[in-house]
């Protein structure tokens, strides 16, 4: 017998919308939205809605927005809503009081393949460090983050193009579809959990959060390293360095190949930097040159490098 699921959606960003969509859209019983508070944002510091708020006023969802999880006023508004399963996308940590709360559990969307890449930033860690796979997982919450049972998961490719950004769009699509999966599994009372402690996995990685001092440029580095971490910083928060005296964010690059030399040796300003003035900007790695393709420098807006090259001229 189908179960009649009463569903609490909880998330942030733009990565959760998708997973809430679809469950809207199959006409789930979503009972009630959580979802960060509104905060100032931009010049006029107005007050900024996270796109599920968006999302849910647009469709007719009643939200609720604490500042604290453990607040005994939210937790009985969340009691009042009388559901049975909860739903975490992108979210913050859950105290237990809440994720017990459910009769049929709190279950999570993570961008990444579990037990691999727990913690706040899978996704552009799963770049940095040049795989070439992640996916999605979903997994019912224990105390101990990211090391709930195993519900399903899915595995997408990263391209060589590919940056954090564009991993991040197709984590989302394909994690639409596996919250649907879930719930579907939840509701024919037909979920196979898997403890991560069965799961063949080779050494574990972690997904920390990411600080300035992750994204500053090492050029003693490899080549290889640097263009994986400008990567897996693109297009936020940016992997950057310094340019006189300026920060100089880098959002694409390409490994210069060793036919290119000597082009890079004929503009070559000092042992570091090398440029034509018009079409490349090159940075001397630890066993070779990195042509940087888009950037920023600290004032300007975000431009290809030709653009740049324009209006920014080295004495050659």
């Amino acid at each position: 017998m189908r179960r009649d699921l009463r569903i609490v959606f909880m998330g942030t960003p733009d990565f959760a919308v998708p997973s809430l969509d679809i469950l809207v859209q199959n006409n789930y019983n979503v009972v009630g939205v959580i979802t960060a508070p509104d905060k100032p944002a931009g010049r006029g510091q107005q007050l900024h809605q996270s796109a599920i708020k968006k999302y849910a006023v647009e469709n007719g969802l009643p939200v609720l927005q604490p500042e604290k999880l453990k607040n005994p006023e939210f937790i009985a508004e969340l009691k009042s809503f009388d559901a049975n399963l909860f739903i975490v996308v992108a979210f913050r940590m859950l105290p237990e009081i809440v994720w017990q709360m459910p009769e049929y559990g709190t279950f999570n969307l993570h961008a990444s393949l579990l037990p691999q890449y727990r913690g706040a930033a899978p996704i552009n860690w799963a770049v940095i460090n040049g795989e070439k796979e992640t996916g999605v997982t979903t997994f019912f919450l224990q105390h101990e983050i990211d090391t709930g049972d195993i519900i399903l998961q899915e595995k997408i490719k990263i391209d060589d193009e590919d940056n954090a950004g564009t991993v991040h769009d197709k984590l989302m699509n394909v994690g639409s579809g596996l919250v649907l999966k879930t719930v579907q599994a939840i509701e024919e009372d037909n979920v196979i959990e898997s403890p991560q402690s069965t799961v063949d996995s080779p050494q574990l990685k972690h997904a920390p959060k990411i600080y300035k001092e992750t994204c500053l440029i090492d050029w003693h580095t490899s080549a290889f390293e640097i263009h994986n971490l400008i990567r897996g910083l693109s297009p936020y928060p940016s992997a950057f360095t310094h340019l006189d005296g300026k920060v100089l964010k880098i959002f694409a690059a390409r490994i210069t190949p060793i036919t290119s030399r000597e082009a890079v040796d004929s503009g070559l300003l000092s042992m570091d930097l090398s440029t034509d003035n018009k079409t490349y900007l090159s940075f001397k790695c630890a066993d070779g040159w990195l042509d940087i393709l888009e950037l920023q420098l600290e004032g300007k807006k975000r431009m290809k490098v030709d653009e740049f090259l324009r209006g920014h001229k080295f004495n050659v």
